[in-house]
């Protein structure tokens, strides 16, 4: 693509121009996200209220677990039901992709539960008749369930373009996965040397932590308990002396 500036023209790469590229809806949702972390890993799906998103409600979802690499639509904007030509509630997201594509659906969703991530998909419509050109962007969002469990995902999908004849189904052109556990690491990391270790004697903290629960050891009269110190003998107050008989 060519770009001019007065008398200088500037080439700009149609591949990077097009990740760039994002749709306000996709950036509202996932700003929305990084609110309910406050300083979490993960947010709660209970924690999600659609008025704090309800610019982009129509292309927003929510996704729940149901196996590994599966997950079905719990609740989706009108934009998704236009693309499909129904009602997708109930539907697995893998039902808007191609079966090539859907290999790949598995794992990143598999990526955005365990590890977990956040994820961004660049997308093409598949061609036929009526279905003139379609890109699409997706965004998934890992979220805790009440049980605590990561089994629910925030996302949001955005096609640009006329849907024509449905249901429109995609390829995957780009993925994008980001680890919240390295990018946590990342941002807290220190470059500077840890001080040397002091020769002191661990204090009750430090020390191992004690147990209250202690095995039961058999005692017999006359036997000392295993590992028990013995006492120092101690001289009496009072002795007894007895005068023998004459």
């Amino acid at each position: 693509m060519a770009q001019n500036r007065g008398e200088e023209t500037v080439i700009v790469s149609l591949n990077e121009f097009r990740g760039s590229m994002q749709h306000p809806g996709l950036s509202l949702v996932e700003a929305y996200w990084e609110g309910l972390r406050e300083g979490r890993l993960v947010p709660r799906r209970a924690d999600v209220d659609p008025r704090g998103i309800d610019q982009a409600l129509e292309f927003a979802f929510i996704l729940e677990r149901i196996a590994p690499g599966m997950a079905r639509f719990r609740l989706a904007g009108m934009h998704l039901n236009d693309l499909m030509g129904m009602e997708v509630r109930g539907m697995p997201l893998t039902s808007f992709f191609v079966p090539e594509a859907r290999p790949m659906i598995s794992e990143t969703l598999e990526h955005v539960f365990e590890e977990p991530a956040t994820a961004r998909l660049l997308l093409a419509g598949e061609r036929g008749l009526g279905k003139p050109e379609l890109e699409a962007e997706l965004l998934l969002l890992p979220l805790k369930s009440d049980l605590g469990d990561i089994s629910r995902v925030l996302g949001c999908l955005v096609a640009r373009g006329d849907i024509g004849r449905t249901p429109r189904r995609f390829t995957v052109t780009e993925t994008r996965r980001n680890p919240l556990l390295q990018s946590a690491i990342e941002d807290h990391y220190d470059p500077r040397p840890e001080p040397p270790l002091r020769n002191v004697e661990p204090t009750l903290s430090e020390a191992q932590p004690l147990s209250l629960h202690e095995p039961h050891v058999p005692f017999e009269h006359g036997q000392t308990r295993i590992n028990e110190p013995r006492l120092p003998a101690e001289r009496p107050y009072l002795r007894l002396v007895r005068k023998a008989d004459d």
